[in-house]
């Protein structure tokens, strides 16, 4: 097996222990917090509680995840990509098992943490920190990620608002799950729990939108040393990020000089660091965030160009004709 293959395999193996550990926290935060006080939330854990309550406890909410995530799988089979469908067969099949493992105890006994508020704010995050996780590895666990990119297909609107839209949805059908009691009692004990379910999804929302632009955030770094070469060198080996020596002139002593320049992600930035101190404590680093650092090793651009653009940058870059000779 040659280097290349070997890295490749362990990233992929690398980033399922970290869906894995993503699809674990969401069904803690879930199951221990918030469906013991009968909170209904978005996505298929949201439509698996519906069903939960609907059928006076009898259907299990992993079962109803997992029945529907295939469905949405199966049509969305060829419209998806073979990549996106396996991810997220894994990502399903994971969810429904942890959710599945646990559900039956947290809800047969009293729930962790008694007060409501307090508990779904901390199911919130749990959840939160493991959507998020489980996006920064390029998984998915289904559900409503499924809707979203069959409706993208097809349509402009954003991915966001197709979220929002089948999330509110789904918390919202909490009014007609069955009650004893008439309409204001209705009223009275169902617009807290939609409240509750609403504050949680804006809650794991916020928590993944961190997650994630804190693991894109770049940094650039300008670094001016006399050991440049072994600067470059050790960046290369051991951070594996891009340098870019440049020619400079100091004003000050009227010295040519080399400045390297660096960009990395945020979460890298202390390796270059002490990359830097190990060899050359007295170099000069100027180091400031970058807000979209876009190629080979960073993030890739999203902007679809018009129709009309492309006809132009194809035109722009045909032959030009050959001019008619005079007869």
């Amino acid at each position: 097996m040659t280097k290349r293959k070997y890295d490749s395999l362990m990233h992929e193996v690398k980033d399922y222990v970290m869906i894995t550990f993503g699809l674990m926290l969401y069904a803690i935060g879930f199951t221990a917090f918030i469906l013991p006080h009968s909170i209904v939330i978005g996505g298929m854990a949201g439509l698996g509680t519906l069903v939960y309550f609907a059928t006076n406890k009898f259907v299990p909410v992993a079962v109803t995840m997992y029945g529907v995530n295939l469905i949405l799988i199966a049509m969305g089979w060829k419209v998806l990509g073979k990549a996106f469908v396996s991810r997220t067969i894994f990502g399903a099949t994971g969810i429904s098992i942890c959710i599945g493992l646990i559900e039956g105890y947290f809800t047969s006994h009293p729930p962790l943490v008694a007060d409501i508020t307090m508990s779904v704010v901390l199911g919130g995050i749990l959840c939160g920190f493991g959507i998020g996780t489980i996006y920064i590895h390029n998984g998915t666990s289904g559900g409503s990620d499924i809707v979203a990119a069959l409706i993208t297909k097809v349509s402009n609107v954003s991915v966001g608002r197709i979220l929002m839209i089948v999330d509110m949805s789904i918390v919202c059908l909490t009014f007609f799950l069955p009650f004893d009691g008439d309409m204001e009692q209705r009223i009275q004990s169902c617009v807290p729990r939609i409240i509750y379910g609403v504050v949680i999804i804006f809650i794991y929302s916020y928590i993944t939108d961190m997650l994630i632009n804190t693991n894109r955030q770049a940094t650039q770094f300008v670094i001016f040393s006399n050991k440049w070469r072994e600067i470059a060198d050790s960046v290369n080996r051991e951070a594996h990020r891009g340098v870019t020596v440049l020619d400079g002139t100091g004003w000050y002593s009227k010295h040519e000089v080399k400045m390297l320049l660096v960009w990395c992600r945020k979460i890298e930035a202390v390796t270059i660091f002490r990359i830097i101190k190990s060899i050359d404590e007295s170099a000069f680093i100027a180091q400031s965030p970058a807000n979209g650092v876009y190629g080979k090793g960073f993030d890739m651009m999203k902007v679809k160009l018009k129709k009309h653009n492309k006809t132009a940058a194809a035109d722009a870059g045909a032959e030009p004709a050959a001019p008619e000779l005079p007869q």
